[in-house]
């Protein structure tokens, strides 16, 4: 099956769209290399509008109020019943530990903070995405770690 030809090939006619490249009767069907690769949109500058800027600071506190955050809490507040056990004798290790994990409880928890109000507040602008990201991801870290701690609590 043959496809039918509608006119010359290569076309020697106008081409069509705003953003064709010209016709030249000299190299037929080929492109003026100025036109190779042309975007037909302007490509946003560091001082531009971003329209994503919500995307990173919303998943983040989305995260952190549903997911991270109360899990870190429970788990962490949960935590201290690991020296059920051992009673008032417990070793070096475990305690340190727990130390660690109230320790970043209290100080993720005001770093999230700091790191969530940053994310929100940078300016709208295609320059600052990266920072945004960073900030987005720096609240959500504390929780996290507060979570891998409790998970390998050296045993009593």
């Amino acid at each position: 099956m043959t496809t039918p030809q509608h006119g010359p090939y290569p076309p020697q006619g106008p081409q069509h769209g705003p953003y064709s490249p010209p016709n030249h009767p000299g190299h037929p069907g080929h492109p003026d290399p100025q036109y190779y690769g042309y975007v037909p949109y302007r490509v946003p500058g560091p001082d531009d509008f971003d329209h994503r800027t919500s995307t990173a600071p919303l998943v983040a506190t989305v995260l952190l109020l549903t997911v991270f955050g109360p899990a870190a809490l429970f788990l962490g507040g949960l935590s201290v019943m690991a020296t059920d056990s051992c009673g008032s004798d417990c070793p070096t290790a475990l305690t340190t530990w727990l130390y660690l994990i109230y320790g970043t409880i209290v100080f993720g928890g005001v770093l999230s903070l700091a790191a969530l109000v940053t994310a929100w507040s940078l300016p709208r602008k295609v320059r600052y995405w990266n920072l945004r990201r960073w900030a987005a991801f720096a609240t959500v870290a504390p929780s996290v770690l507060v979570i891998a701690l409790v998970c390998t609590i050296p045993s009593p």
